[in-house]
């Protein structure tokens, strides 16, 4: 089963990175995987599942169709919006059971007359502002606000939160004093009698540079996937990371000195170059960026990206390296014969962040899901690839014979 250009998730490595992060921060706790951008480019719907089964509590997303993506693929933990939602969507987030982060008064006053109607109760969390500048409430503000919205009919607060802008740079004094602003919140809330079931303050990289600012759930996002937010935080929780990206090469060319390659003619060759092309460029999320920069790993050796990348091909050079052949494998992260080009290294050879990468992998990109090295399911850009027993019409002989084909099948369910 072989694919152009392709990544492997390995649910087994999921599956430990998740019991670190247990480990780390005891049993009492929940933890809210946060799966938006389709799980950081993993695949939302099968990395949840798997979740579930390792003890995961509630779910994080970014927007309502994100949310009822999980509902419709059978997910029935608690799922929270973690960004602002509009007045509109309303009536789909209670339709699904989705919690949101309520920001303003006429929000809460709007979900409140659509619990009502439906007789239901609704959830939600308030986001605390106590220095991301981004989204929520301010810190001076929370408390009035929050005594106003509890009063609402048909609502029921079940959590608080607030984000830290500054935990992944090594030094910990802004993170501090935001936990010590949201325990101020917090404090005052109780004073006024006012319960807040779940407090939540600590991301990935909140997990392992202020490990006390978990309270009763931790969020973690890339440190599940088993990559470490930036070269600065302590890694003090061991993880793997779980998606290495590949590709193959479709064809190999020697060019003569004095040629250029790819768009823009930035690349002049100097002598004889023999040059492999791969079939990934941006428009997998293969970022332009690394145009003259980059390398591969091909038969465990590296390459060096020539020309520019373009939309659907880039092109290295594989001089000097031996018995390179169409359909041999390439890495553009991961591991092969015993080097690693890391996502960290690619992000900073092409002046961006492993979150950026991550969530730029388009939908022409197959995934692997692999359990014990053994793929368990490929998806595609037509649905999940099944490869099945089908009985031909019976030839001359009066023997009827059987063959493997393949079929797609749209998403549905785990």
């Amino acid at each position: 089963m072989e694919f152009p250009t392709w990544v492997e998730v390995d649910l087994d490595r999921f599956r430990r990175n998740l019991g670190a992060i247990r480990s780390a921060i005891g049993n009492a706790r929940r933890i809210l995987l946060v799966v938006k951008a389709d799980a950081y480019g993993h695949g939302a719907v099968e990395i949840a599942h798997h979740a579930v089964r390792a003890g995961v509590n509630t779910f994080g997303v970014a927007t309502l169709h994100e949310g009822i993506e999980l509902r419709a693929a059978g997910i029935d933990a608690p799922i929270l919006i973690l960004s602002p939602c509009l007045a509109d969507e309303v009536d789909e987030i209670v339709e699904h059971r989705l919690t949101p982060s309520v920001g303003s008064v006429d929000f809460a006053e709007r979900l409140s007359a659509r619990c009502v109607s439906q007789q239901v109760v609704g959830r939600f969390h308030v986001e605390v502002d106590t220095g991301m500048g981004r989204t929520g409430v301010d810190d001076a503000e929370a408390v009035d606000f929050v005594a106003r919205i509890v009063t609402l009919p048909n609502l029921r607060l079940e959590g608080m939160y607030t984000h830290f802008p500054d935990a992944d740079r090594g030094s910990t004094e802004v993170t501090e004093e935001q936990i010590r602003r949201f325990a101020a919140v917090l404090r005052a809330l109780g004073l006024r009698n006012i319960q807040v079931p779940i407090r939540h303050a600590a991301n990935s990289a909140g997990l392992l540079s202020v490990p006390d600012s978990c309270f009763d759930m931790a969020r973690p996002g890339i440190l599940a996937y088993g990559f470490y937010p930036t070269a600065e935080v302590p890694r003090t929780i061991p993880v793997e990371g779980i998606l290495s990206f590949r590709t193959r090469v479709v064809q190999v060319r020697e060019i003569a000195p004095g040629r250029t390659i790819s768009y823009g003619r930035t690349y002049r060759t100097e002598r004889w170059t023999k040059v492999a092309v791969l079939p990934v460029g941006y428009g997998h999320g293969y970022p332009w960026q690394l145009s003259n920069r980059g390398q591969v790993l091909l038969r465990g050796a590296r390459a060096s990206i020539v020309g520019r990348v373009t939309m659907d091909l880039t092109m290295v050079d594989a001089t000097g390296i031996e018995d390179v052949a169409v359909g041999d494998e390439v890495i553009l992260w991961g591991e092969q014969g015993r080097d690693r080009i890391g996502l960290d290294e690619v992000a900073s050879w092409a002046g961006t962040i492993p979150y950026d990468l991550l969530c730029s992998m388009g939908k022409r990109v197959v995934r692997v899901y692999l359990e014990a090295g053994r793929p368990r399911k490929v998806l595609t850009l037509i649905g999940e690839r099944q490869e099945v027993e089908v009985a031909e019409p019976a030839g001359a002989s009066g023997a009827k014979r059987r063959r493997r084909k393949i079929q797609y099948r749209t998403r549905a369910g785990p």
